[in-house]
């Protein structure tokens, strides 16, 4: 019998719907630059061609302002060699596969404000072409899942979900869709990966994927729903997540950001069974978890504030301590109390209610 979360109707999807669409020069010399244009144009969404291949974006001085404005704003571009160079993605993955940069949610936690430079406009990549053709000579080079005792069964792994959310562009974009066929088609030891905190699952539930393919929906408390402004509900994601595990595709949860605010316990705790509920129906389910605990870096903590002044999310330094990277910079991190309460209590209670499903890692 479906559950309540699993037979949540499709309709209830958020579809961003960007208040301009910019267009460089370059796209026009690719078939799927052309496409997405086209499909923008057709859902009625302003598209300004560029005389070149550089933004210009107009945003005005305000701050505030101008976040707005690169908020609502696609830009469809090519991506030069240094954005199609495949890169190491651990814990998650082999390798990182950008289809565009940058996300249209409004996440007061986002990782991506230290991470990407400029204003935060989202960029989605013309020439498909080019970036799937760095594939292939990565086939079995990894270290995460291509050489580990534990995950080489999956293959050869591709990130897809690094840098953007590419489910929230699929409808303007194509990308996500075009990238499944093609690992579909691919007749080696790969997967693509995704993670996402929306629902319109609709176009790829069809695609001839072949197992190829693990969404993972990125999921938090309800509770915590106030952090993650224009995204889909909890219950959608979940909803969405079943209709894939029943496509046939492999499945999992990334449960990210972890916030040990007052109540997790209970908050996370519902959380899992409330994935449990929506997944019961599907045997056999293949289904991984993803655990990764809130942390920030000065220079993300200062581009989140600017953006978001009035969040209530808990960026002080009590129950922090520093964690120096492998390149020198600093993140704050929960305490090693912290740590250990958080990491005993999502291994037991997944354990409990989801007892078929396996941790990849803990962060």
């Amino acid at each position: 019998m479906a559950t309540a979360a699993a037979a949540l109707p499709a309709r209830a999807a958020r579809l961003w719907r960007p208040a301009r669409v910019l267009v460089t020069r370059s796209l026009l010399e690719w078939e799927h630059g052309r496409a997405i244009a086209e499909r923008c144009a057709a859902l009625g969404i302003p598209v300004e061609r560029l005389p070149a291949d550089r933004l210009s974006l107009g945003l005005p001085d305000d701050p505030r302002r101008a976040y707005a404005i690169a908020k609502q704003t696609l830009a469809v571009t090519v991506a030069p060699p240094s954005k199609r160079r495949l890169q190491p993605i651990a814990p998650s993955a082999d390798w990182r596969v950008d289809l565009a940069e940058g996300c249209p949610a409004h996440c007061s936690y986002c990782y991506l404000a230290g991470s990407l430079g400029g204003p935060p406009i989202t960029r989605a990549y013309a020439n498909l072409p080019e970036i799937l053709a760095e594939l292939p000579p990565r086939l079995g080079q990894g270290t995460i899942t291509s050489r580990s005792r534990d995950r080489a069964h999956e293959g050869t792994t591709f990130e897809a979900s690094c840098y953007t959310d590419p489910l929230a562009l699929e409808h303007l974009t194509g990308s996500l869709s075009a990238l499944i066929r093609w690992f579909g088609a691919w007749d080696a030891p790969v997967q693509l990966r995704f993670t996402s905190k929306f629902a319109a699952v609709e176009p790829l539930l069809g695609l001839p994927h072949r197992g190829r393919t693990r969404m993972r929906a990125s999921v938090n408390p309800p509770a915590y729903a106030r952090f993650e402004g224009g995204t889909d509900p909890v219950a959608a994601r979940l909803a969405a997540l079943a209709r894939m595990a029943r496509a046939g595709y492999p499945v999992g949860l990334t449960i990210a950001p972890i916030i040990a605010a007052e109540g997790w316990r209970g908050a996370y705790a519902a959380l899992i069974a409330d994935t449990a509920s929506a997944l019961s129906a599907i045997d056999p389910l293949d289904l991984t978890v993803e655990l990764i605990t809130h942390r920030y870096t000065p220079g993300s903590k200062a581009v989140l504030e600017s953006w978001y002044p009035g969040s209530q999310l808990d960026m002080s330094a009590a129950g922090r301590t520093e964690k120096r990277t492998k390149f020198g910079s600093v993140k704050m991190v929960y305490d090693k109390p912290t740590m250990a309460a958080l990491r005993s209590f999502f291994e037991t209670e997944i354990a409990r209610a989801l007892p078929t499903a396996r941790i990849l890692y803990w962060t």
